[in-house]
């Protein structure tokens, strides 16, 4: 009997407790913080390159106006698919100068969380189309106009992986890197859990390339991580041969993960760039680091890079705050639904235990979530001092 009652309990708050959280959030006070959300390759209507993003926004109950919450995928700036393959272009292109400066002094920060784009190839998988292979993509000069205005406004600027590769022309690309003292190396890379050619994750340019430098070889079947230059080098480094792991991993320092509230060690399966920085303008706040044996060292140095490099390069004075994350970090497969919750994460993390690296919800919940939750509540919070 006693079993019972415990059992009917358990259910009873099992019921309750989404209820109590909802309540909570709803009447946790909303706060006004107008973000301006840049991605330009959403191919599918659920948003997912930025809505981790408008997901911890939702949760702290920021708003793009004293009363409406962000949607994911109404509020941003960029590509717009529709049904049947048809699409809405509503980027940053359309504005005059005038428009951009009005926009940076209504806006409190800035997202670059994806400008690659979309692609023909991929866009149209019902009907052939010609033209261009790229349809909208790359950052603009009218986004390194607006980017300009919001340092020159000292407001916060946050960009990800990608925001001046390809397809980005070179010279808006220079313009960037002189405005925030950071420099691409011209080298990509990912981790694959799997190199077997029989990987459909692993990209079939991506083969064809490395094969036409090595005799049309490709003898690789393990986990491992792929780096990609502009000039179309292929490095492949592979666990149990370069690697003793094949598992990137970003390591904070202590002061990043009191601050942050992040591991000191986070695995990160998914893309990310080697960027360079002026440290006398950003500081190192995380790094990748790959655990690699003597001959990987060996590979890498020859290209003219090395095992630990930025995953996250920050600038915090009070002339403008500036983030550069070097991976994909606003890209997880998270549902909107659990914002709505308010304790969510702590309950998460009861709960939610992956022993899987590859899970993008791991790297949400340890990393993402408690990194953006920081760096936004402190922003609005040195808003409402001046």
């Amino acid at each position: 009997m006693k079993t019972k009652r415990i059992i009917s309990a358990v259910i009873i708050i099992a019921f309750l407790l989404p209820l109590l959280m909802w309540v909570a959030w709803l009447i946790t006070p909303k706060k006004k913080m107008v973000a301006v959300i840049v991605d330009k390759t959403v191919e599918l209507s659920n948003a997912e390159q930025h809505s981790s993003f408008t997901w911890v926004l939702n949760n702290l109950r920021f708003t793009k106006s004293k009363t409406q919450l962000y949607n994911s995928t109404n509020d941003y700036f960029g590509f717009f698919p529709l049904k049947d393959e048809k699409f809405r272009i509503k980027g940053l292109e359309r504005f005059s100068p005038a428009m951009l400066d009005k926009l940076s002094n209504d806006a409190d920060l800035a997202y670059f969380t994806d400008t690659y784009g979309v692609y023909r190839n991929d866009w149209y998988k019902k009907t052939k189309s010609e033209g261009p292979a790229k349809i909208y993509g790359g950052m603009s000069e009218q986004d390194i106009e607006f980017l300009q205005l919001m340092k020159a406004k000292h407001k916060l600027i946050l960009s990800e992986f990608n925001t001046i590769g390809s397809p980005t022309p070179e010279n808006i690309r220079t313009e960037f890197e002189n405005l925030f003292g950071l420099k691409w190396s011209g080298w990509i890379g990912r981790y694959f859990s799997s190199l077997d050619s029989a990987n459909n994750e692993l990209p079939q340019w991506l083969v064809k390339n490395y094969q036409k430098s090595n005799n049309q070889q490709w003898a690789f079947h393990h986990a491992g991580i792929v780096f990609v230059n502009t000039d179309q080098r292929v490095i492949i480094l592979e666990e149990g041969r370069e690697l003793k792991s094949a598992m990137p991993l970003i390591h904070a320092n202590k002061v990043a993960q009191k601050k942050y509230s992040i591991p000191d060690e986070t695995a990160y399966p998914y893309w990310f760039d080697v960027m360079q920085y002026d440290s006398s303008v950003n500081k190192p706040v995380a790094v990748f680091n790959l655990d690699i044996k003597e001959e990987g060292k060996e590979i890498l140095k020859q290209n003219h890079l090395t095992s630990r490099f930025p995953a996250i390069l920050a600038h915090q004075k009070n002339d403008y705050q500036f983030y550069y994350f070097s991976g994909n970090f606003c890209d997880n497969p998270i549902s909107i639904a659990t914002s709505y919750l308010k304790g969510i994460g702590v309950i998460n993390s009861l709960f939610y235990h992956s022993e899987n690296a590859n899970n993008h919800h791991s790297f949400f919940w340890d990393f993402y979530r408690p990194l953006m939750a920081k760096i936004t509540s402190d922003y609005y919070s040195s808003l409402q001092k001046h």
